[in-house]
């Protein structure tokens, strides 16, 4: 399988590309946001159903997806691959990917650098890998049997330290490097994540991205959260901050300069919070800010 051409509508806008996180389900906002964006981010695992004794994509999302596929491009972003498990990742999530890129045409498919299992129990959170040999022979092994199965670019994404790390071999930007170097994959560049790990662990934005190889960074991920007992949490439930575009802008400008698009997260259960004109809004204010076009 390889990766679709671009569309004219894509290659026709200026500067960076503008994706958002869409679950299914909700036409009426789909409808709103698809003149704002080129790229619509999905995941299997919101996608599915139960039907009988087994899980399947949702029939109508994948109507959905068919339907716009030739106004955007589809990539795709896992939850629950849990690829750092020490035991093994999900076979169940591989086969809602195999049904997924069945039916739809997929540019990329990228992953959470993280494991969300421990001896076959789900954990309920995704924790971050150990930054180890060990852990880096593990992950970069399954990263090659990923890319010789489908056969097009897989990306790995920061993901947001819960617990401070235990004593590893690597840094945050050094583990990625290594895993690129060793593999030559893509990655997804979380900016709320780091500012999650800053103001939760202390981690020196501009050291990371300083350190980071930004030439293997695909996308980024623009979210917002909230703060809870003093705690950053990754819940995508609020419109960007100014400053986490801003520092989108400056790692695009400075380090990820071979970036291919900014993807606008926010989980469905907060579209009635938001509300349909403010998601709206925002993509055309992440337009104006990351296409370089005059506000």
């Amino acid at each position: 399988m390889t990766a679709a051409s671009p569309t004219s509508r894509a290659s026709s806008r200026p500067g960076i590309a503008l994706g958002v996180s869409y679950e299914g389900r909700d036409p009426h906002l789909l409808e709103l946001m698809l003149p704002h964006v080129d790229y619509i981010e999905v995941t299997p695992e919101t996608m599915a159903e139960v039907r009988g004794d087994d899980i399947v994509l949702s029939p109508e999302i994948l109507a959905e997806l068919k339907n716009i596929d030739k106004e955007v491009r589809i990539i795709v972003h896992g939850v629950s691959l849990s690829i750092g498990s020490h035991d093994g990742w999900s076979p169940a999530y591989l086969r809602l990917l195999d049904e997924l890129m069945e039916h739809v045409t997929v540019q990329w498919h990228s992953e959470h650098l993280g494991y969300t299992r421990v001896d076959g129990e789900h954990l309920g959170i995704m924790l971050a890998m150990p930054k180890t040999e060990q852990a880096l022979d593990l992950v970069t092994e399954r990263i090659g049997e990923l890319q010789r199965h489908y056969g097009i670019p897989f990306l790995m994404e920061n993901i947001v330290r819960v617990v401070p790390d235990c004593q590893g071999d690597y840094s945050d930007a050094g583990f990625l490097n290594a895993i690129t170097a060793r593999t030559g994959c893509g990655l997804i560049l979380d900016i709320h994540n780091l500012e999650c790990d800053e103001h939760n662990h202390g981690l020196d934005i501009a050291t990371f991205l300083d350190e980071l190889h930004g030439e293997h960074v695909r996308e980024l991920h623009v979210a917002c959260g909230v703060v809870h007992n003093g705690f950053m949490l990754d819940v995508h439930s609020r419109l960007t901050r100014p400053r986490t575009a801003a520092l989108a802008q400056d790692a695009i400008r400075e380090v990820a300069t071979s970036a291919q698009v900014v993807v606008y997260e926010f989980m469905p259960e907060a579209v009635p919070g938001l509300g349909h004109a403010a998601i709206g809004h925002e993509l055309s204010q992440l337009r104006q800010r990351f296409s370089g076009a005059t506000p």
